[in-house]
């Protein structure tokens, strides 16, 4: 079983989010971890897993000017951000995504404590573009949580790595029944 998890991460909460789930579905076979500015869509054939996740910025999938910001605001002291100017991030990747991908899982980070129907949610945007381009999604798109201060809340790692196992697990039995 191999499984790649795609990430974009601003402040580090996605990327361990992203960690996490690679180590709950290394239970199965193996796993990677990528940043989506370093994911090169030809070399996603054969995989039996693919999970793509993002911040969300703006109730939605971060974008260039949403990632300007996050740079501009850690230059104030907010947390170190992981972006380069400039990178490009899951909304460029999404596009270049082949069509024929087996079911693609995805989450996103938050801010917890608020509802979704106030903060949005990367993770609905981003299976939304993958159902328009006839590529299904696995389950529901999860949320991780993240506080005000942007640190993940207590339990969200363990709760990304136990996510990563049942997908895995789910895929894995998929895969045995043909």
């Amino acid at each position: 079983m191999r499984s790649l998890i795609v990430y974009e991460s601003m402040y580090g909460n996605t990327r361990q989010i992203a960690e996490a789930i690679a180590e709950g579905c290394r239970q199965a076979g193996e796993a990677s971890v990528v940043r989506a500015a370093n994911c090169d869509p030809a070399t996603l054939a054969g995989l039996d897993l693919l999970v793509i996740g993002g911040p969300t910025h703006a109730w939605s999938m971060s974008r260039p000017k949403t990632r300007d910001a996050a740079i501009t605001n850690a230059a104030r002291g907010a947390p170190v951000v992981e972006a380069k100017p400039g990178e490009s991030g899951v909304r460029e990747l999404l596009p270049r995504l082949p069509r024929s991908l087996s079911p693609v899982a995805v989450y996103d980070t938050r801010i917890g404590g608020v509802p979704a129907i106030l903060t949005g949610r990367a993770s609905a945007a981003i299976a939304r573009r993958l159902r328009r381009r006839g590529i299904r999604t696995l389950g529901r798109p999860r949320s991780f949580l993240v506080t005000r201060d942007n640190r993940l809340q207590p339990g969200e790692l363990e709760r990304a790595r136990s996510w990563g196992a049942g997908l895995a697990a789910q895929r894995a039995g998929l895969a045995n029944s043909r």
